[in-house]
């Protein structure tokens, strides 16, 4: 019998808006606009807790819109780490990985995070270690 790679896998979203522009790059998006970003989020384990839950939903949709406080409703350009990294979506999926994924408990893992700048257009940012690597 095969080792299974995720038992068990959650998903919960929720949403930013905010302003930015892209620097360096010759198109309208290097203008300052906005979006109404959705931020997907997918969390995995192995195992589930007493309660038969791998995490509570209540706690991983207050984790996400803990990160996700600080980037709404500003003009990102002007925040940390975007100050120094373009705000494309792909480096806001990553950067919000990288938060959510240090604040999870053990047993549990970040999969993946997607922005959907648009209904149309989005970018999905995976973690090495989910990513197979």
């Amino acid at each position: 019998m095969g080792s299974r790679l995720v038992s068990y896998e959650l998903f919960v979203s929720d949403y930013i808006s905010a302003a930015h522009n892209l620097r360096q790059y010759q198109g309208k998006c290097e203008h300052l606009h906005g979006h109404n970003w959705r931020v997907e989020v997918r969390l995995a384990g192995d195992d589930l807790d007493e309660e038969g839950m791998l995490l509570d939903f209540t706690r991983a949709k207050r984790l996400l819109a803990e990160v996700l406080d600080d980037l709404d409703h500003v003009y990102l350009n002007e925040v940390p780490p975007f100050d120094a990294i373009n705000p494309s979506s792909e480096n806001l999926a990553r950067v919000i990985a990288e938060r959510v994924a240090g604040r999870l408990p053990h047993g549990v893992r970040l999969t993946s995070v997607t922005t959907w700048e648009s209904d149309r257009c989005a970018a999905t940012y995976r973690p090495a270690e989910a990513a197979g690597a």
